[in-house]
């Protein structure tokens, strides 16, 4: 690794914080979909639910009086998450496209030394 160029080994750094990266945000991606996904399937439930329903506050259940604002509730928290995904898929699509030029970059480096 002596005979690469500083310039190089900037850009094998710049690569790897890139990967780096790249994992975190699609890592997180992930997990908000699932998250998304839960809450839709709790909104479908709470749509077919009959009788007293109760959401969950730490570790406590507490019952819920008015049905329709915890709909209203968890229908906003659905849309933000789906804003959440968004952003997190336009940055995962930034950082591949990063990720891809810098080895690009590389490979042609490494095959000219």
């Amino acid at each position: 690794m002596n005979n690469i160029s500083p310039q190089l080994q900037n850009q094998i750094a710049q690569f790897q914080q890139t990967q780096q990266q790249l994992q975190a945000v699609s890592t997180q991606k992930v997990q908000m979909e699932a998250q998304k996904r839960e809450m839709e399937r709790t909104s479908e439930e709470l749509e077919k639910a009959t009788g007293d329903v109760y959401k969950s506050s730490g570790s406590l259940l507490i019952k819920v009086g008015d049905r329709d604002k915890l709909k209203a509730d968890l229908d906003e928290s659905i849309e933000n998450m789906d804003i959440r995904v968004k952003g997190l898929e336009r940055q995962e699509k930034t950082l591949r496209e990063k990720y891809e030029s810098l080895q690009e970059t590389i490979n042609k480096a490494m095959g000219q030394s």
